[in-house]
């Protein structure tokens, strides 16, 4: 997102999350095929299990699971206000299966949770912590996670290349404006995207709130914090999913 429409402490606060929320749609590539793939991520889980969601948004993702797995129980973590209660609103249906709470990304007071994490969510969340921070978090959640337990992660990345850069934020712009077309049949929402500056690929800096990191880089961490199993399932304009397994033998 570009600077010129961040908060002054430089961080994703409430109207930003409206503004996600009604525009969601149209800026995530492929968002209901990316919900399809980590749902399916989840299917060597049997029985009851407990999963995490970090930055579960407004629960779209956490409704395709918990329809397609009817034992499993999710606790979706936010630091929004206006996701949570969006969240808690569409997933009551579920009941207790659901339930969620405010949450700090980078603090590490949630890191110890009082009952067994079969699985780890996240999408669209970590790049917002630097590559020191999601080494300490890929190392925390290692430890979470029970033994088989799987991390998932959608999320941006950062290019290696200036070239690199360059294509996803031109493909970033073409999917959106190709969405737009889809749902709305004219360009208002893509227009949107452009003006506010939501292509971060176009807008990235040293101080802005988002700090991707190399995909590769962030498969070494990964590997160095214990997890095995760790693979790439999907990539477009800049988004990428991966995942990584606790080895019953850890």
């Amino acid at each position: 997102m570009s600077n010129d429409n961040l908060t002054e402490s430089n961080h994703w606060d409430e109207e930003t999350s409206r503004v996600f929320i009604n525009y969601g749609r149209y800026y995530v590539p492929q968002r209901e095929y990316q919900m399809q793939i980590i749902s399916g991520l989840l299917s060597n889980l049997t029985g009851p299990n407990h999963l995490i969601d970090l930055c579960c948004g407004e629960g779209l993702l956490d409704e395709v699971i918990l329809e397609r797995f009817p034992e499993l129980t999710i606790e979706g973590l936010d630091g929004s206000e206006e996701m949570l209660q969006r969240a808690g609103e569409r997933l009551s249906k579920f009941g207790d299966r659901f339930t969620c709470r405010k949450f700090e990304l980078a603090a590490t007071d949630w890191r110890k949770p009082n009952q067994k994490i079969n699985a780890v969510i996240s999408s669209l969340a970590i790049h917002h912590l630097t590559g020191a921070q999601k080494q300490e978090l890929f190392k925390d959640i290692f430890k979470m996670l029970a033994k088989d337990g799987v991390f998932i992660v959608a999320d941006v990345i950062a290019h290696q290349h200036e070239m690199g850069q360059h294509q996803a934020a031109e493909a970033l712009d073409e999917i959106v404006r190709q969405r737009s077309l889809e749902l709305d049949g004219n360009t208002a929402a893509f227009d949107f995207f452009k003006k506010e500056g939501w292509n971060i690929f176009h807008y990235l800096a040293p101080d802005d709130i988002d700090k991707p990191s190399p995909l590769f880089a962030q498969l070494n961490w990964l590997e160095s914090s214990g997890f095995s199993d760790i693979d790439v399932h999907w990539m477009l304009a800049g988004h990428v999913i991966f995942s990584a397994r606790k080895s019953v033998s850890t």
